[in-house]
Formats: structure tokens, sequence, C-alpha cells
């Protein structure tokens, strides 16, 4: 129980279905990727294991994973069009049945690598049931985090050691989100912060952090 938040999350989301963890969880591991980026990606290849890998034609997770590249709710009914838009966008989406078991030892797998020419991440997904995600993986700058997974989480890029606006973030997120955990990883341009809260950022909250500490990323 400690990694959902409200009943919502245990009895899933409202939805294209047909599958809260095939379909509602992976718009949200798609639309974590495409935070995470920051950009739209030029190529997308999702490596599928174990459950995902056996039934991501049936239970739709090829358009949901589509659907959450280009930013949408779980409820969006252009999710089953979703594979289509992202080829217009000029996107190109690849699926790969990876065999073997997953490398962040959940059956609902999804490992995405996205690239521009410039940029490269890789961005390791769980779906958990009810909708709900966990992020234990995220591969940028030469730097292989392996992070604990249930969100909400922040992530901050600075390209300073020892910025000062880190621990303004640091009290800001623990007031106003409950604070359970502050990892910092070196990376090649500087140091990647990660934020385990306990609660949802409220609107307004989130609104002030993104005009103070910019680049922040906000999974939930």
């Amino acid at each position: 129980m400690a990694n959902y938040r409200s009943v919502f999350d245990i009895i899933g989301p409202v939805m294209v279905g047909p599958s809260s963890s095939h379909t509602a969880g992976a718009v949200a591991i798609g639309n974590a990727a495409r935070l995470i980026f920051q950009k739209t990606p030029k190529k997308v290849v999702v490596h599928y294991y174990e459950s995902f890998a056996k039934t991501h034609r049936g239970h739709g997770t090829d358009f949901a994973i589509a659907g959450g590249l280009l930013g949408m709710a779980p409820d969006d009914e252009r999710i089953p069009k979703a594979p289509e838009m992202v080829a217009k966008a000029g996107i190109k989406l690849r699926f790969v049945e990876e065999e073997g078991p997953s490398p962040i030892n959940h059956p609902n797998t999804a490992i995405i690598d996205l690239s521009d020419g410039e940029k490269q991440i890789t961005v390791g997904g769980c779906s958990i049931g009810g909708g709900t995600i966990e992020i234990r993986l995220i591969e940028l700058q030469g730097c292989k985090m392996n992070l604990t997974g249930p969100l909400p989480m922040v992530l901050y890029q600075s390209n300073e050691k020892n910025n000062p606006l880190v621990s303004q973030l640091n009290e800001l997120l623990d007031q106003e989100a409950g604070l359970q955990k502050l990892q910092k990883w070196p990376v090649a341009n500087g140091e990647l912060y990660e934020f385990d809260i306990e609660k949802y950022l409220a609107p307004d909250t989130l609104a002030l952090m993104q005009e103070k500490f910019k680049g922040i990323i906000y999974l939930k």
C-alpha cells in the first residue's frame, strides 16, 4: 500500500481501455519519458519485457505509450490513433519484444530510448497497477541512475555543484509535499537531484517552482 497515494490509484483512473496496468500505466510511462527528455524526440525505441512483451498488442500498450509521448491523458479519446499522430509529428517509433527478465525487476516493464540526433536518454518505467507507475531507471549524460521508483517525484538538474537553489527547493518541497528522500547523481554537465515526495504538488505550488527553478521536472 505504501506505493499508492489514494484509493483511485488502486481502482484505477478514468481511461481509454482495456487495462489500467497495460494501457493507463503505459500512458503514464510515455508521459514521464517525454517530460524527462524535455523536447520532442526524433526517434523512440520501446523495449518491452515479460508481461508487456507478451500482451502489448492485445492490451493497447503500443498506442498508450505513443499517447503518453504526445502528452495525452489516460482518458484522451485520441489514444487509439496516437501511433499515427506520432508518425505525422515526424517521430520514428519502434517497439521491441525483449526476452528474459525485466532489468528493473517488474513484469510490466517498458524501457524507452529517446534521441534527436544531439541528445539521447533512456527511461525505464513499470506499471504497478491501477494506472500507477514507478520510474526506476534514467540514463543520461553518461550516468545511469537506479531510482527508488514511487511517484510523485521531482527531478532538478543543476549545472553547478553545491547550488544554493537546491537547498531552497529541498525546503519548499518538504513544506508543501513532505520530502521523503533526496538523492544526488553526478552527470556530465553538473548534478541531477531526485526528490521523492509524499504528496502531489498543488498547481499553484508547481507553477511557482517552475518559475523559480528552471528545468524542474515533476513526475506524478
